[in-house]
């Protein structure tokens, strides 16, 4: 029986190891011919494009491309696109491929491997152009971590000059673009130099896999640090004509925290000067034909906001009571009405659909965690949700006003959200124009019976006298 026992361990182990020779066998068999990296660091959200064209040595077809991350980007990933593609220039075609993360064992120092699946099985010898896109948040480290009213705000990016790859690249290039000139030091890896707002790393020949060299930029970017911590938005649906979206924010300023005093005299004489990296004013852009607009917190209406909508668009600009500083935090709330007609649908199957836009309008913002709870009509079944990225989904009951068996909420959650989840999503539903009736018919039924009691009272003799 040990024997026995032991005879199966061995073959076990044989046959992993057979597979991680295999799938190395097969990171081996690719290599990237070009590879051109651009990172913008402009904002406080990193997003990077990556143009890579890959080469298949190997003796039999790949079908996937791996993608490799050091673990402190892995953990601040946000999205992570990409796309094939086909003709060149003005021909150019795009055609999307998915990428998610691989299952493969991490690489040297932790490295983290995502899988991009191909269109097609690539065949020995063949190649194909790959365009990446991904984007990093709270990347950037405050240095120093604390500055005055009248200091500007530094940070430091921290990245390699070559890119992190399990395949060698024969050529590489970076390209990292500041927000401003000004630029106090740079880790310099020659080939590399500095044009204006550009640092230029490479090109670089006949990297191995796995190539690593770090790098360390210090510059200057005073873009508020807008960072919601929390953004909880209901979005009630009511059949009689009307949907009603709240957001509950809370938004902080995650740059260099402020240290010392704070002069608003200072502040509003010297705008260029004081506080040139806090919030003046966010942007928060709605749907079209919003009405019923509202911002407050929880003293009252704040009334430095100001409206402007068109035909296509509408835009919300929003001062807070108090300047935020960083580290400072503020709480708020906003609220509008929209046409039903313009968010609610009907599919060719009889369901209705509502059709909402999942991420925080308020421009160039970091979700750390949202919460969409979407509240059908009650008497709604069967609901179901499409929406372009994984989230995690729950279900939960609200009561209201003349609610018997309460209105179903599909409650949708995300961590790490930024601009471009800003997708439209879809809640489909079942719902029969019967249950309109209930709460009129409810309505009129208390009502008659208040008056068919009225007037019995009224004509009923309850007197004691004969």
């Amino acid at each position: 029986m040990e024997g026995r026992s032991g005879l199966t361990l061995l073959l076990t182990v044989m046959a992993l190891s057979s597979l991680h020779l295999r799938s190395c066998h097969s990171s081996s068999d690719l290599q990237i011919l070009t590879a051109d990296r651009r990172i913008d660091l402009a904002s406080h959200i990193i997003r990077v494009a990556l143009v890579l064209k890959v080469q298949n040595d190997g003796a039999s077809p790949a079908s996937n491309v791996l993608l490799t991350f050091p673990p402190t980007q892995a953990k601040h990933l946000a999205l992570l696109q990409a796309a094939e593609v086909t003709g060149k220039k003005k021909k150019k075609t795009l055609h999307t491929l998915d990428a998610k993360p691989s299952d493969q064992a991490d690489g040297p120092n932790g490295a983290k491997f995502f899988s991009i699946s191909l269109r097609n099985p690539l065949s020995t010898g063949g190649s194909v152009s790959i365009e990446v896109s991904y984007i990093l948040t709270q990347s950037l480290e405050p240095f120093p971590v604390e500055i005055s009213q009248s200091e500007p705000q530094l940070v430091l990016f921290r990245d390699s000059s070559s890119i992190l790859s399990p395949y060698p690249i024969k050529q590489q290039t970076t390209v990292i673009r500041t927000p401003s000139t000004r630029v106090e030091s740079f880790t310099r890896v020659e080939p590399s130099s500095q044009l204006r707002t550009e640092l230029k790393y490479g090109p670089y020949e006949n990297k191995p896999a796995f190539s690593y060299t770090p790098i360390l930029v210090h510059f200057e970017n005073n873009n508020p640090f807008a960072v919601v911590e929390e953004l909880v938005r209901e979005i009630e649906i009511s059949h009689w004509g009307n949907l009603q979206i709240t957001e509950h924010y809370t938004l902080v300023h995650n740059g260099a925290r402020h240290k010392g005093g704070f002069s608003r005299v200072e502040y509003q004489s010297r705008p260029a000067l004081s506080g040139v990296s806090s919030f003046k004013h966010l942007v928060a852009k709605l749907p079209p034909r919003v009405h019923s607009v509202y911002y407050r917190d929880s003293i009252g209406n704040i009334s430095t906001s100001h409206l402007r909508t068109s035909y296509s668009k509408s835009e919300l600009e929003i001062e807070p009571r108090y300047p935020l500083l960083g580290g400072w935090k503020a709480t708020f709330i906003i609220g509008y009405g929209l046409p039903l007609k313009d968010v609610l649908f009907e599919a060719d199957d009889g369901k209705r659909y509502l059709n909402f836009s999942f991420g925080c309008p308020i421009a160039e913002t970091v979700v750390n965690k949202i919460t969409n709870k979407v509240v059908l009509p009650e008497g709604s079944k069967n609901p179901s949700v499409v929406v372009p990225f994984s989230v995690e989904r729950r279900a939960e009951t609200k009561y209201s006003y003349l609610d018997i068996v309460g209105r179903p909420v599909v409650v949708l959650e995300k961590e790490n959200v930024v601009p471009e989840h800003n997708s439209l999503f879809q809640v489909y539903y079942e719902f029969h124009p019967m249950f309109m009736l209930a709460e009129p018919l409810m309505l009129t039924s208390v009502f008659f019976f208040f008056f068919v009691a009225a007037l019995a009272y009224v004509h009923m003799d309850i007197s004691i006298r004969k």
